[in-house]
């Protein structure tokens, strides 16, 4: 599949190491049977079997296992597509009891031998080589002729294979794809397009390629006809758990959108793209898990996913080739046991997580950080930023992938590597905080190369810090103040890193900016046209120009993975669902409004599904099992017959919910900020009235911290001064004198653990 990247008539392959399948493999079980039992044996392969070392002569399809305890060998070559074997007999047959190994009779954890994986050939006639994802047709929303050429709209983005119904005649067929009309209509400037010749076609025509677009311009040949236009649409067969509404119109259409990217990069295996690369990237992969987890729920493309990116031993390069992408493979195997509980997929990806760590540990330098190496690529983001020497925001990674292989090496029950992770990971971290903690700054500063530190102030250390909790409380109060809530500080212009950063300001109960964000950015999108999310977004940009990226006229992607975050925003920090115990055994669920008028939805566990309704009077949580707790805040004593609610601190509270059920509580929510102003100077009264969104050094009334400045009636507030208005508003303008506001709140402390 990676190798289906092109850029316009060429090729473009992977830049690392692809490897290769086994071509010779033994599957192996132990049986232990009252009666003699018949079995059918196919292989995408050719084949053979054994029963207790001894060849089995003759047919090697349908074959008759004694009464008793003996071991199964099926040994499969298949050269060109992976080995594989399908078995069906009454108590035998093909499942997770399986192991597979490079010889034969062996079972784990002897000789290399594994579980078998076992998914897709399900039936004899299904073998995994002719693996295809399914099609359906879908047609056009509008179709423009010209003489010898159509242009046809679907109406959003998709991905398939272009028919043409009943072409007929002679000569070239030319189709210049794009995800803008603009770009379609650009076939010099185009990223994919497909050129093919035909003589007397009589009949339906389908492109053999699958491409991503929206629109398709078709240039026939002189005397060449076509009757209509149509898509078949390829896709992986998903089924949507998660969903998402609210009082606001517009945040629900982020939402669709959200889910409408992820879908289409949801394939064979988590893509980054669809339009461009359709490679898997490390760094796009550990988002889209976490967005899965709260939309579909699909375990086996992160398995697929996770396995692609690590290939085989022995590791010489970094995933991707880049350093910090193999860090977040790490990270993506700690989130799926998370959400999960799947400990036996931990146990067979952990000798891979052990020998990638050594490679990665036998690159750290003489203080025990990482920096790039030759060979390596240090990405972080797109953003323009010094990435020579010991990047902080890369020991922050670093410190936490050794958190997680600890989890796994505990999962594995490799207590020794466990308990050395786990020092490194204690050490590492009082590292960064000694080195990179700037008390003058009150931030993480970005870089020390060769000794020296560079006092350059980014987002990405901070936000990470902030989010894996290696801030102390006061650290953290610093870093929301003088980075994250800092319009000073360069801001993020891809929706890969407003991932991480919004989820640090949400994790530190920072909703209604982060509502205000989300309708800024993802909603800036929709108002440029886009039906799914972007690569990257600059609001400064207008035109043609805001689609131009890597040097070429379109080559950004307007369908890209990590655009898809507010899926897993609005399903984490506002429906507020989380697993504290791996699977779901025990989980928390923290609802916030962020401003609106009320939410409701569906988060997926592996229970079935958690729904959550919420108003500021009342929360209703429909529990599928496990061991849950709501926690919510209150002005005033919550009240609910599903159970006793404790008060944990001052107006923050919990009500068990150890069951299955539907648990009611009335309450009354705190006042939030309101989640956007009219315009940069006016308030309108409403459920946030006695109550301006205010902060910073002020000239203008527009918000930086989100936070709630008290004023009564039309009296001056501290920075402001009134003059009358309607009923309805109260309108403020700026005193001549600048004048700093109070801190933002204190965040209120993470009430759970990423």
């Amino acid at each position: 599949m990676q190798v289906k990247r092109s850029e316009r008539d060429a090729l473009f392959m992977p830049f690392w190491r692809l490897y290769n399948h086994q071509p010779q493999l033994n599957f192996t079980r132990e049986v232990d049977l009252a009666q003699a039992e018949d079995i059918n044996v196919v292989a995408d392969g050719i084949h053979a079997v054994a029963i207790d070392g001894k060849l089995v002569q003759g047919d090697q399809h349908r074959i008759r296992i004694p009464a008793g305890k003996h071991t199964l060998n099926i040994q499969v070559f298949n050269a060109a597509a992976p080995p594989s074997t399908y078995v069906e007999g009454a108590t035998i047959h093909s499942d997770e009891s399986w192991s597979v190994g490079p010889r034969p009779n062996a079972m784990p954890p002897h000789y290399g031998a594994t579980q078998a994986a076992h998914w897709n050939f399900d039936r004899p006639d299904t073998r995994p080589s002719a693996f295809k994802l399914p099609t359906r047709e879908i047609r056009p929303v509008k179709t423009s002729s010209g003489p010898h050429d159509l242009l046809v709209d679907f109406g959003e983005e998709t991905i398939g294979f272009i028919k043409l119904r009943n072409l007929r005649g002679s000569g070239g067929v030319a189709l210049y794809y794009g995800e803008t009309m603009e770009e379609a209509m650009s076939p010099e400037a185009c990223e994919t397009l497909d050129k093919f010749d035909v003589s007397q076609h009589q009949g339906d025509f389908l492109s053999p390629n699958s491409r991503a677009l929206r629109y398709v311009n078709i240039q026939l040949s002189e005397g060449m006809r076509v009757d209509d236009v149509a898509l078949m649409y390829e896709y992986l067969p998903l089924t949507q758990h998660g969903s998402f509404k609210s009082s606001d119109d517009e945040l629900n259409r982020i939402w669709d959108v959200s889910l409408r990217s992820l879908q289409l990069n949801t394939r064979e295996f988590f893509l980054d793209g669809v339009k461009r690369d359709h490679w898997v990237w490390a760094g796009d992969a550990v988002q889209t898990y976490l967005m899965n987890y709260y939309t579909f729920f699909d375990r086996e493309a992160v398995q697929r996913t996770t396995w692609a990116l690590r290939g085989a031993d022995p590791v010489d390069m970094h995933i991707n080739t880049i350093l910090d992408y193999s860090l977040y493979w790490f990270i993506g195997v700690a989130d799926y046991y998370r959400y999960t509980g799947d400990a036996a997929f931990v146990k067979s990806v952990y000798p891979r997580m052990v020998t990638l760590m050594d490679f990665v540990l036998k690159r750290r330098n003489a203080n025990g950080m990482l920096e790039g190496m030759q060979g390596d690529w240090v990405f972080v983001d797109w953003a323009e930023m010094p990435k020579d020497g010991e990047l902080s925001v890369i020991q922050l990674l670093f410190a936490r992938s050794l958190q997680a292989m600890a989890e796994a090496a505990a999962i594995a029950g490799d207590d020794t590597r466990a308990a050395d992770y786990r020092a490194l990971s204690a050490e590492l971290k009082a590292k960064i905080m000694h080195t990179f903690w700037d008390p003058q700054r009150q931030a993480l500063v970005h870089s020390r190369e060769n000794g020296k530190l560079n006092t350059l102030v980014t987002r990405h250390p901070n936000m990470f810090a902030l989010l894996l909790g290696y801030l102390e409380p006061d650290q953290a109060q610093m870093v929301m103040r003088h980075v994250l809530l800092n319009d000073k500080v360069t801001k993020i212009t891809t929706p890969y890193m407003r991932f991480y950063e919004l989820a640090a300001l949400a994790e530190n109960g920072q909703h209604a900016y982060v509502t205000r964000q989300m309708k800024d950015y993802w909603g800036g999108m929709l108002r440029e046209g886009a039906t799914c999310f972007w690569e990257q977004y600059d609001p400064n940009q207008k035109g043609v120009e805001r689609y131009a990226m890597y040097g070429k006229r379109f080559g950004m992607s307007l369908c890209h993975a990590w655009g898809a975050s507010p899926v897993y925003l609005l399903g984490r920090y506002y429906l507020g669902v989380a697993p504290t115990a791996p699977g779901y055994k025990r989980y928390s669920v923290e609802p916030h409004l962020g401003g609106l008028a009320w939410i409701e939805g569906k988060v997926p566990t592996p229970y079935g599904d958690v729904a959550i309704a919420v108003t500021p009077k009342r929360i209703q949580v429909v529990s599928p099992g496990g061991q849950g707790v709501l926690r919510l805040d209150s002005t005033t004593k919550p009240r609910s017959t599903a159970g006793e609610i404790r008060e944990t601190r001052a107006g923050q509270y919990e009500l068990p919910m150890p069951d299955a059920g539907t648990y009611i509580v009335d309450y009354s929510a705190p006042v939030e900020p309101a989640a956007s102003l009219p315009s940069s100077d006016t308030f309108v009264a409403g459920p946030t009235s006695g109550q301006f969104i205010s902060g910073g050094d002020y000239t203008t009334a527009t918000s930086t911290y989100g936070y709630d400045l008290p004023f009564a009636g039309k009296q001056p507030v501290q920075g402001f001064s009134a003059f009358a208005a309607a009923p309805q508003a109260t309108r403020w303008s700026p005193m001549a004198a600048t004048t700093r506001a109070p801190a933002p709140p204190a965040a209120r402390p993470s009430r759970s653990t990423r």
